[in-house]
């Protein structure tokens, strides 16, 4: 069964991105191609069974299972070994992709403690939106009585867009709280 949203990103979105960025070929329009969700462990990332509740957590999150990522390089001011335990990452694409927006924009970032919208100021020079969330609790799927130590994720969402403009319009077409006030 397609996701809600990547029906009304075939019938919708694109054409009211052709409207807004003055777009020819459907096909130009930008789109969403992958997310990556990353939680770096730090201290706990030598403990085995902190690691594994990690790693459960993140497979509720994301839906899928997440690879466990290892440093490259030893760095003694950081206590880190080449190939020791640094984080859990898991790359999201096609229906899984869109039924994790669908969960992030409308029930987890809602469940956000004081939150006032995520910072425009995310999209990089590639045209991708990254940003951080504080509480991997906020996902329904994660049971919090369970949980041992509130963790934080970086997400990125991975677009096709040509400039900053088209994906910050690709984002407010998918209901994601921006804030738009600039300094």
């Amino acid at each position: 069964m397609t996701p809600r949203l990547k029906t009304a990103y075939e019938k919708e979105i694109t054409s009211n991105l052709m409207n807004k960025l003055s777009l020819k070929n459907k096909h130009e329009v930008p789109k969403i191609v992958k997310i990556i969700i990353n939680m770096g462990l730090g201290e706990d990332a030598s403990d085995g069974k902190k690691l594994k509740a990690c790693v459960e957590d993140m497979s509720l999150i994301a839906g899928q299972k997440p690879v466990i990522t290892k440093f490259k390089k030893s760095i003694s001011n950081f206590k880190t070994r080449k190939g020791s335990n640094a984080g859990v990452k898991v790359t999201l694409r096609s229906f899984k992709m869109y039924e994790f927006i669908d969960r992030l924009v409308n029930i987890a970032l809602p469940r956000v403690k004081d939150f006032r919208g995520l910072s425009s100021k995310g999209i990089d020079s590639s045209n991708n939106f990254s940003f951080g969330i504080k509480e991997h609790i906020i996902f329904p799927e994660v049971n919090f009585d369970k949980v041992d130590k509130i963790r934080g994720l970086d997400i990125t969402l991975v677009t096709t867009s040509k400039n900053k403009n088209g994906t910050f319009e690709l984002l407010k077409e998918f209901n994601f709280p921006l804030e738009t006030k600039k300094n």
